[in-house]
């Protein structure tokens, strides 16, 4: 019998990843990654007014780049018996399209147009429509956030919609529909020719853009044209059913075949979000925590049905039937930013390294570079050795704004408690500590509202890569953290989902446990910090509160 081999694809924020397996064990047999040059250059982006955009032939070329070269590595038999392509990307990360399903920003006239391209989930550009949604919501009998936390977020579907309408009549004019990437890479894959052919997947319909069971999809039209004429009869452009990730978008297009050289019977599946696959690739058990941890944090929860009854937990990214486990309630927090406070302040400390080097008559090749990649390990080593105290610095960790609990992207990040024996490894050690006390916060949140957290499974680049991050969680947290062996959880779990859309498996809980890669790596907490985090903890939060009055 032959071999049967799936491939997941995630795209993250800054890369796309392609990960090929063997669909009976989970063995990696080769895997490949792209940088978006485009994202990588900046182009189309403005950090000052939180505008972070991406085109989508960066995805698109990352898409044919990964898989082609994962399937040269993996060699042809492999490639013979490819079976299903699955695939996850960031969100909400939606982009306007024109009645065939095309982004505006593949058309010649808006190539250049970062209204046309993707709104990344990190783009903040929208909160004004934030705001005027979360006044706008408390109108009507009907709670239309009650599945999102209570609070509507500028990451969301809705307010970078409504933003791009008001701020681009162009781009206005031209959009037909709006859509996840998430939604639009299988009905690339696919050969979609109209967008009413675009499967549209329930993990971000349902965490992202109001959709719910209880109202039968989306909140009615009326809903939206009292908050904007312009969005009077959208709703009609976009989708009444949603689908699990275990289900099928159709069979890879002839365009797509001959162009990664597969054959025409390879299925695709219905994609989702990166952190929400990431969580089944990192095998996520009922009430254990699985944290995604990158540049920001995706936190994934999942319950049964009959043991939440009717639990609503206000401040988080929602709850939705089946956005992880078809079956089961999926419950998503976050923070809107974790590897990017580190990756912040290694900037401000390269500065010089970056302005100044190269103008020096000592200047070598690669040596800043070199200097720069080796900070935040030389960090690390030596903020650990630092006495923990009491009195030490203290950051606040809403750089990026705040994702849960009670989302406010007008929230800022903070250092207190300066003085002129500060060093960097003190402030260093004081951002680590502040994205962990970010991570209790949404822990403490699920537990008031009567949900357990029995653990954390930790997955994803600085999970596996610091120690010190992840020793300082569990001290933090006071429990214990274990870290999947994959290098590649999202993209695994990508895998997992094809295999069972192709129905080599029954259902994703029978992939999970056949190709998942276990766990290699625990932390405990340390009691004699312990306490003293919970001080600190609590010192956190009356400086939060504190700056988040002066609405700063």
């Amino acid at each position: 019998m032959n071999k049967q081999y799936v491939i997941g694809v995630d795209y993250g924020t800054d890369s796309v990843r392609c990960l090929i397996v063997d669909a009976a064990n989970g063995q990696e047999m080769a895997s490949s990654e792209f940088f978006y040059p485009r994202w990588k250059n900046a182009l189309y982006c403005n950090a000052s007014v939180n505008q972070f955009r991406q085109h989508p032939l960066d995805y698109i070329e990352g898409l044919e780049n990964v898989i082609k070269h994962s399937l040269a590595k993996a060699g042809p038999i492999v490639k013979k018996n490819i079976k299903a392509i699955s695939i996850d990307t960031t969100g909400s990360t939606p982009v306007a399209v024109n009645e065939s399903g095309t982004p505006l920003a593949l058309l010649p006239e808006f190539q250049n147009d970062p209204d046309a391209m993707f709104v990344l989930w990190k783009d903040h550009s929208s909160i004004k429509e934030m705001a005027e949604i979360n006044g706008h919501a408390k109108l009507f009998d009907t709670d239309y956030l009650k599945y999102v936390g209570g609070i509507y977020s500028s990451e969301w579907f809705w307010s970078k919609l409504l933003h791009v309408l008001r701020a681009n009549s162009l781009v206005r004019n031209a959009c037909f529909s709006w859509v996840e990437h998430c939604d639009w890479m299988p009905f690339l894959l696919t050969g979609g020719t109209h967008i009413s052919q675009m499967k549209r997947n329930v993990c971000t319909a349902g965490h992202k853009a109001l959709w719910a069971e209880e109202w039968g999809g989306l909140p009615p039209d009326d809903f939206f044209a009292s908050l904007d004429p312009l969005l009077s009869g959208f709703t009609s452009k976009l989708y009444k059913q949603t689908y699990t990730a275990d289900k099928l978008a159709g069979t890879i297009c002839a365009e797509w075949a001959e162009r990664l050289d597969l054959s025409k019977d390879v299925m695709i599946g219905i994609g989702a979000m990166d952190a929400h696959m990431g969580a089944v690739g990192g095998q996520i058990e009922p009430y254990y925590l699985s944290k995604v941890i990158g540049t920001s944090t995706c936190d994934m929860l999942v319950a049964p049905i009959t043991e939440m009854n009717k639990k609503y937990v206000p401040g988080i990214c929602g709850l939705v039937n089946g956005s992880v486990i078809p079956g089961m309630i999926g419950m998503e927090a976050g923070q809107s930013a974790f590897g990017d406070v580190y990756a912040w302040f290694r900037n401000i400390l390269s500065w010089p390294l970056k302005h100044l080097v190269n103008q020096s008559m000592f200047s070598q090749d690669n040596l800043t570079d070199d200097i720069i990649g080796k900070i935040i390990p030389e960090l690390s080593r030596q903020a650990n050795l630092l006495t923990l105290q009491e009195d030490s610095e203290l950051s606040i960790d809403w750089f990026n704004g705040r994702r849960t609990p009670d989302a406010n992207a007008l929230v800022k990040g903070s250092i207190t408690g300066l003085n002129l024996g500060t060093d960097a490894p003190g402030i260093f050690r004081s951002l680590v500590e502040s994205t962990c006390f970010g991570s209790k916060a949404i822990v403490e949140r699920f537990l008031e509202q009567n949900i357990p957290v029995k653990g954390v499974i930790g997955i994803g680049g600085i999970a596996r890569k610091s120690p010190f991050v992840m020793q300082m969680m569990s001290d933090v947290l006071n429990m214990p953290i274990r870290i999947n062996r994959s290098e590649q959880t999202s993209a695994l779990g990508a895998a997992m989902f094809a295999a069972t859309a192709a129905g080599i498996y029954e259902n994703i809980i029978q992939a999970m446990e056949a190709m998942g890669q276990g766990f290699d790596i625990e932390y405990y907490p340390n009691q004699e910090r312990v306490s003293i985090y919970s001080t600190r903890y609590k010192k956190y939060q009356i400086t939060g509160k504190f700056f988040e009055m002066q609405g700063t």
